[in-house]
Order: C-alpha cells, then structure tokens, then sequence
C-alpha cells in the first residue's frame, strides 16, 4: 500500500521559513514526478512545486519561484520544500503527491497519490 506522509509545517511569522517533508513508502518513486499542491480556505488546491528525478528537472508556481526550493533524496525516498521569505498568502495546507508516470504536471489529476496533507500558517 502506497503511503505519502508529510511533516514540517507549523505557525511562522512572515519572513521566516519552513521545511517540509514528505516520507513515500510501499513503492519507489525515484523516477517518478512528484509534486506540492497547497489549499487555502474556500479556494481550490494550486500548484506549488514538483520535480522529477533530481533538482534539474523542477518547475515552480511564480507566486512561489525564488523563494521556495523543492528536492528530494531518492535513496530515502523522501521529498523536500524549502520555504523562506514565507507570506500571509502561503497559510494553507500543504500536499504531496505522486504519479506513477510522465512529466512533472501542475494538475492535480494527473496525480494518483497524495498525503494528508500539513498545515503552514504564516502570521503577519
């Protein structure tokens, strides 16, 4: 059974900075596109940032790009978000998520796992 875990979020004040995690299990995803979604209250799930196999192959929201860092370390299976300059604008939960195949995509039916999600709350 495929499980995606994430971990790290928490209340920050803006301008501060966040890790999170994402722990895969019951399969590798070494060559497979994985990706960050966000939900904020009342609005849709957004894309934030995926990669493929390694930090070359990542591509990012512009709300997010510079200062946001996505990477992962496939011998541990585990996915990475490196959040500085944190805003307001970024509370909301945080999403990993997986597909079996393809490119990175900023859709989120194009993937088939996901976690439960972690909530970052940014204070200004």
């Amino acid at each position: 059974q495929v499980q995606l875990v994430e971990s790290g979020g928490g209340l920050v004040q803006t301008g501060g900075s966040l890790r999170l995690s994402c722990a895969a299990s019951g399969r590798t995803f070494n060559f497979s596109p994985m990706a960050w979604f966000r939900q904020a209250p009342g609005k849709e799930r957004e894309f934030v940032a995926a990669i493929r196999r390694s930090d070359d192959n990542a591509a990012y929201a512009d709300s997010v790009k510079g200062r946001f860092t996505i990477s992962r370390d496939n011998g541990k299976n585990t996915m990475f978000l490196q959040m500085n300059s944190l805003k307001p604008e970024d509370t909301a939960i945080y999403y990993c998520a997986a597909r079996n195949w393809g490119r990175t995509s900023m859709s989120p039916q194009d993937y088939q796992y996901w976690g439960q999600g972690t909530q970052v709350t940014v204070s200004s």
